[in-house]
């Protein structure tokens, strides 16, 4: 055989392709087969130690699960009742309005004003965006206006009214 041969023939033996593609040595571990006797290292309890919460099947740990101390949702007062604010501490279920009353409107407006959303941002009052704007009743009111918002109490509704202006409500 040539030399030729023998160079050709070593080529062949060592020749890369998909055929002969490996992962590196030690880069690939078995799986852990648990349960298959003493001999495999994980026989008998499986890994799981003895007795126990995880030693238990659908052992797992919960949501809001504090490790055996008081959670959070049994430590919070229970007040019950769906619109009081003291009921509900999370600011997920509060309702929030801006609040104005009358006595402010008073001073910043003059007579016969339409008093909306961007009149109230203008003077300071309502400056708040997507919050509702909810009109209370402290305060003497001597002057007409035209009032939108969102929300009124029926003390300033009929304040409003009884000066002679007039109220409409915000759909949102």
């Amino acid at each position: 055989m040539s030399e030729r041969d023998a160079v050709n023939e070593e080529l062949a033996a060592e020749a890369v392709g998909l055929h002969s593609l490996k992962p590196a040595p030690g880069s690939k571990k078995d799986r852990k087969r648990v349960g298959r006797g003493h001999g495999s290292g994980h026989g008998k309890t499986s890994g799981r130690g003895h007795k126990g919460y995880n030693s238990r099947a659908g052992a797992k740990d919960r949501a809001r699960f504090e490790g055996g101390q008081n959670p959070l949702h049994m430590r919070m007062r229970k007040l019950r009742g769906p619109n009081k604010k003291m009921s509900m501490p999370f600011e997920m279920f509060r309702t929030h309005t801006q609040h104005v009353n009358l006595d402010d409107l008073e001073a910043r407006f003059d007579t016969g004003a339409t008093i909306g959303l961007e009149e109230l941002k203008a003077a300071g009052l309502a400056k708040q965006r997507g919050v509702p704007v909810k009109i209370l009743g402290r305060g003497e009111l001597t002057k007409q206006y035209t009032v939108n918002v969102h929300k009124i109490s029926a003390s300033a509704r009929s304040a409003i009214e009884s000066a002679g202006g007039t109220v409409q409500l915000i759909e949102d």
